[in-house]
């Protein structure tokens, strides 16, 4: 029986590519095929639903199929990369490492080298998957040559639960409520959120307020300036909520009156769709991945005008036709969304893998990632500090 497997750095609670993961295995074994998750790390909830990567030596086989779900450079990527396992890669896109210089040079310099180390598995993979048609191109621009398209089909279950109102009930009044959820990060341009808001605030809605609900650890530069400028603009009303549960989460999406969204780059961005289920109005910017997502429901804008945007979240805000006539509009790309057959797609792709040609064995030499590695740094300092590389010797 032929074995697949699925390989990752990191298997989070609650977030989109958990859910893919958990998806794929419940697919593959409902089909009859034996399926492991192997991790470097796993969130204590789901611990014990995955194994340690080390073992995939143990069980490797050549007729095993291994799904690799590459994010950064990790030690579960690269032992899988070694193994003569045939490989299957699952692309959840790398955010481009400019996002975040001057605020966190190890995470740039990981995105930077993330999105090199991926090329070498150009050779290495019989087929590589996006979870988004954006995904896809970006793979075929970074040299693959068999690629394909494993939808994202949301699960929703998470948000079909009892709300804890705990901490949402401190924002459930008359006043109209903006929300985002996401993590604090760059590419998801909370800045511009806070601006939009303050002029929407100032201009159209005294009695409004914005609610940032995501995760805020790693980056403590850029969150230091988030709180800094909501404070130099003198609105009290922009809350870091911080993370929350799948229970204080649904509570969040039941109190709010639009969602805003002004990221400038996303592999899908989950919280849309997560926001049409629930039936809140989405303004969102059309950046990379953002429009397909949508996918012709919902508002989008194409310029950063603070003025511009405000305008359209009271066009939004102050119509409850307009509501009304967005949430329908949501829920039938939402419904097209769904009708997608994940199952289907995702057992005729692997029935393609493995009917298909397969890429030649690894050829891996004891210092292969040594080298890799060395010749990775170089390549940093040949666009980071041309002077600093001119100067090294030749050889």
């Amino acid at each position: 029986m032929t074995r697949i497997h699925q390989v990752l750095a990191t298997l989070g609670y609650g977030d989109a590519i958990g859910h893919e993961v958990l998806g794929i295995q419940r697919v593959l074994r409902a089909a009859g095929y034996e399926s492991e998750i192997f991790v470097e790390t796993a969130d204590d909830r789901l611990e014990s639903m995955t194994r340690d990567y080390r073992e995939l030596v143990d069980v490797s086989h050549p007729d095993n199929l291994l799904l690799h779900h590459f994010s950064l450079a990790s030690k579960a990527s690269r032992t899988a990369f070694a193994l003569p396992d045939r490989m299957a890669l699952i692309y959840h896109n790398i955010t481009p490492p400019e996002f975040f210089v001057g605020l966190h040079r190890s995470l740039s310099s990981e995105c930077f080298h993330g999105r090199r180390e991926l090329r070498a598995y150009a050779d290495r993979c019989d087929l590589a998957l996006g979870d988004s048609e954006f995904n896809r191109q970006d793979l075929e621009a970074l040299g693959f040559r068999r690629t394909g398209v494993l939808p994202v089909v949301p699960d929703f279950s998470h948000l079909d639960g009892v709300p804890d109102r705990t901490v949402a009930d401190l924002f459930n009044d008359a006043w109209t409520n903006v929300l985002f959820v996401g993590r604090m990060v760059p590419n998801k341009k909370i800045e511009d959120l806070i601006g939009f808001f303050h002029t929407y605030h100032a201009l159209y809605n005294r009695h409004s307020r914005l609610l940032l609900v995501g995760a805020q650890g790693g980056l403590e530069r850029y969150t230091a300036a988030l709180h800094q400028l909501a404070a130099s603009l003198g609105n009290a009303h922009v809350h870091f909520v911080g993370p929350v549960s799948n229970e204080e989460l649904v509570a969040f999406y039941e109190i709010a009156d639009l969602f805003l969204c002004a990221s400038e780059h996303e592999g899908f961005c989950v919280p849309l769709v997560e926001a049409f289920y629930k039936q809140i109005p989405v303004l969102a910017y059309a950046a990379t991945a953002v429009p397909a997502t949508m996918d012709g429901a919902g508002v989008l804008y194409n310029r950063k005008d603070p003025v511009h945007v405000a305008a359209l979240m009271d066009a939004v805000v102050s119509n409850s036709d307009a509501q009304e006539a967005l949430v329908r509009g949501q829920l039938a790309a939402l419904n097209r969304l769904r009708a997608k057959d994940f199952a289907g797609t995702l057992l005729g792709l692997v029935d393609e893998i493995l009917s298909g040609p397969r890429s030649p064995a690894p050829r891996v030499t004891f210092d292969f990632w040594h080298q890799f590695d060395a010749a990775e740094a170089l390549e940093e300092l040949r666009l980071d500090r041309p002077s600093v590389y001119k100067a090294l010797p030749a050889r």
